[in-house]
């Protein structure tokens, strides 16, 4: 390829991959349970479609009614080795229309930013992988082995579309994966681990005039809340900062008296409840921060014979790491230099991705895409669109060098 080839298949992927990301924005795709419309569909068959007509081999698996995965197949007809591309449908709620300076689903792009739900995660970074493998297929590159575009949904929620993906079997061949998040175009090797907790602390309902009568749960789970940020501190103290993922938390998130029926100033409720958002780094051991979180409980326990609490844990991701010598974090290290000509940075992601459940099945995982990391889940969420076009650019050179051993 001359290198007039080569400004005019750049100029070529990067409109394709703004107009399939206005496209994708444009579709809302938020989970909201008991709306019909309120879900990934559309986004997914739209995705769908738009493979098919790009000669790509498309399975489309309902994971849950209106919650279907979409999984592309692209296979160069030769042995060799599978890479998979990752990026999902969903996206988080856009909260308060009207505090959006800018419509939420409109994609509107003004002084090189598009704005939007999704636009930075992740549907920005969907098309940019779809667009990579586009770009391949349109220039007859060459290489061995397959690609497997895997789009699932509920990315945002529990994560259920990639662990439908992998029990169907289709990550059993994949020798690296790629999650296409946004991550500033720096190359992820680790993220934090996750778990989350419904702690309940029970009472007797009373009058707030005639406290002696009852039995107040806020007091018990002030105790729980106060420990738990010891805890917290403890924790820090003994693993410290972690270069790229920062600090392990504990972050107490709901809290709600009662748990059921109408709140009163003058009432004592019988039933407190709070969530908690356990954020853990390589070193935290979940079983035994849960075995700590279970002393708080029988320490309490032992000087009030009214307190009773128990907990619930209704997610458990443990944290990630990948070797840099990988040779998919390789791979895309090499394109990142290759596309930027400067040398990649590396760094971890803050949360957890679909590439968790991944990792967990024995695929080397690597995290990287457009978008400012501090960004998704905000009023006005942006991308940059020419950040866009490097993220294209990257995944298209990190596929061609994995799959080709090395060689682009």
């Amino acid at each position: 390829m001359n290198k007039t080839e080569l400004i005019t298949r750049k100029i070529q992927d990067k409109e394709d991959v703004i107009s399939l990301t206005q496209a994708l924005v444009r579709i809302p795709s938020v989970y909201r349970p008991g709306d019909p419309n309120g879900n990934e569909e559309r986004a997914a068959y739209f995705v769908a479609d738009y493979l098919k007509k790009l000669g790509i081999e498309v399975h489309v698996n309902v994971v849950e009614p209106g919650r279907p995965n979409v999984i592309g197949i692209v296979d160069s007809g030769k042995p060799g080795k599978t890479l998979l591309f990752e990026g999902h449908t969903d996206v988080v709620t856009e909260g308060n229309h009207d505090a959006w300076e800018h419509d939420p689903f409109g994609a509107e792009i003004i002084d090189g930013r598009m704005y939007g739900r999704g636009t930075n995660d992740t549907k920005g970074n969907l098309a940019c992988m779809i667009t990579a493998v586009h770009s391949l297929l349109r220039n007859k590159e060459q290489w061995s082995g397959k690609i497997i575009l895997c789009i699932p949904c509920d990315e945002e929620g529990f994560m259920t579309g990639i662990k439908h993906f992998i029990k169907e079997g289709w990550a059993d061949d994949v020798d690296g994966a790629i999650i296409c998040e946004p991550e500033e175009n720096q190359v992820c090797v680790a993220q934090r681990g996750a778990m989350r907790i419904i702690i309940n602390v029970y009472g007797k309902m009373a009058h707030g005039a005639i406290s002696w009568s009852g039995v107040n749960p806020n007091w018990r789970m002030a105790k729980i809340i106060v420990a738990l940020e010891e805890l917290e501190k403890k924790e820090q103290e003994r693993l410290g900062k972690h270069p790229l993922l920062g600090w392990p938390s504990i972050s107490p998130t709901i809290l709600q008296a009662p748990f059921k029926g109408d709140a009163q100033i003058n009432v004592i409720p019988d039933h407190c409840m709070t969530t908690l958002d356990i954020r853990t780094v390589p070193g935290q051991d979940h079983k035994e921060l849960v075995k700590r979180i279970e002393n708080i409980f029988e320490k309490l326990a032992e000087n009030d014979s009214d307190f009773k609490a128990d907990y619930e844990i209704i997610e458990d991701r443990p944290a990630t790491s990948t070797d840099k010598k990988d040779p998919v974090v390789e791979a895309v290290a090499r394109a990142v230099k290759k596309v930027t000509t400067k040398e990649a940075v590396y760094n971890g992601v803050p949360g957890a991705t679909d590439g968790t459940f991944l990792h967990l099945a024995g695929i080397p995982i690597v995290t990287i895409g457009a978008g400012d990391r501090d960004i998704p889940h905000q009023i006005n969420e942006y991308v940059d669109v020419d950040e866009l076009a490097e993220a294209t650019e990257i995944y298209r050179e990190a596929a061609l060098i994995f799959l080709n051993k090395g060689v682009s």
